[in-house]
């Protein structure tokens, strides 16, 4: 079904190119005297953008449709051929049609077709050479459609020198996010052990000197601190890097995150084969980072964790049922979303005011 629906859509999208076509060649004929002239200019930028649509491709990615100059004219002249090509292809589909129509209904009724009644061979004959044909025509409409692509990318999208620029200052932008989120976690790293770990330890350690003084009572008391301080300290050395991740994989590491957490957490983790170790670590981190803020801030009594693969890309999804209103400026989302970037992958925050908060994360695995 999905197959004959993107087949349906791309025959309407050949179709209509063939039309456009005809409509373009007659605009660029009568502006030919003015192709200087801003409105005109305007006007081939808004039909380029329209074929863009058409391709079902992404207009901010074409910066010829925003800058100066006359490319969208050029690549107007430049597809009038494919459109028409198009418009043959389609007819040709069409005539083929029409003959199988009439071959068959000719037949149905016992009357010969072209002077030929039906026997077995010539039947066998009219069928492989009617799929061949109707193959070569459908590659053709397909090819059609890829030409065009390719043309409005090239023609209409950034050159090699714009897109590695680009690509230079989105790794100087990972780059620089990669060191606040390693400073940020350190940062964390040195408050829980501060506020935490420490102060534990101190207890401890007067607990003991005071039961050194004649209170044996209060070994059991410092036995209780000293695996509180136990418990706090392997927390914090999770949080640092999972040990559990490199052995027993990420499915099993986000059910110790569940079991670790306050409130009830559903884990369905799905993958065909296990991701590098940079997108299982990213994985762990963000579904790790969720539940912490959902149980800490969204007063949520259900976290669902998804984890599954789709076209060689790790998904992550966590929703809560909490309150809403999480920001993405935080420090711990923005640490995320950091981390993501610097894989190239994607990070998705929502949570309007109320909730549910959801959070994704799209991990390249290439």
């Amino acid at each position: 079904m999905r197959l004959a629906a993107e087949g349906l859509r791309l025959l309407g999208a050949v179709t209509l190119g063939a039309l456009t076509a005809l409509c373009e060649l007659v605009f660029l004929l009568a502006t030919l005297p003015f192709q200087a002239n801003p409105n005109v200019v305007a006007s081939a930028r808004r039909l380029a953008r329209l074929e863009a649509r058409r391709l079902c491709l992404d207009t901010s990615g074409l910066t010829a449709l925003t800058g100066g100059g006359l490319r969208a004219s050029l690549y107007l002249a430049a597809r009038v051929p494919l459109g028409l090509l198009g418009g043959m292809v389609i007819a040709l589909l069409v005539y083929g049609a029409g003959a199988a129509v009439l071959v068959v209904a000719s037949w149905v009724r016992g009357r010969p077709f072209e002077g030929m009644l039906p026997s077995l061979p010539y039947v066998a004959y009219v069928f492989v050479a009617g799929c061949v044909l109707l193959f070569l025509d459908l590659s053709g409409l397909v090819g059609v459609h890829a030409l065009e692509r390719m043309l409005i990318v090239r023609v209409l999208g950034p050159d090699r020198a714009q897109v590695l620029e680009r690509r230079i200052a989105e790794l100087a932008e990972s780059r620089a996010g990669i060191v606040a989120a390693v400073d940020s976690e350190r940062r964390r790293i040195e408050r829980d052990l501060h506020d935490g770990l420490q102060q534990r330890l101190v207890a401890l350690s007067m607990l003991i000197g005071r039961s050194r003084r004649g209170r044996p009572e209060l070994l059991e008391q410092a036995h209780q601190e000293a695996q509180e301080a136990l418990a706090e300290l392997r927390e914090v050395a999770w949080r640092v890097y999972p040990s559990g991740l490199d052995s027993l994989g990420l499915g099993e590491a986000l059910a110790g995150v569940a079991e670790r957490s306050g409130i009830p957490v559903k884990v369905t983790c799905e993958l065909r084969r296990r991701p590098p170790m940079a997108v299982e670590t990213a994985a762990y981190f963000v579904v790790s980072e969720a539940v912490t803020n959902a149980a800490k801030h969204a007063a949520a009594t259900l976290i669902t964790v998804e984890v599954h693969e789709e076209d060689d890309q790790v998904v992550v999804r966590v929703r809560d049922d909490g309150r809403g209103g999480a920001g993405g400026a935080g420090g711990g989302l923005s640490g995320l979303a950091r981390r993501v970037a610097a894989l190239d992958g994607r990070f998705e925050l929502s949570s309007p005011p109320g909730g549910p908060t959801s959070i994704t994360a799209v991990l390249p695995c290439g």
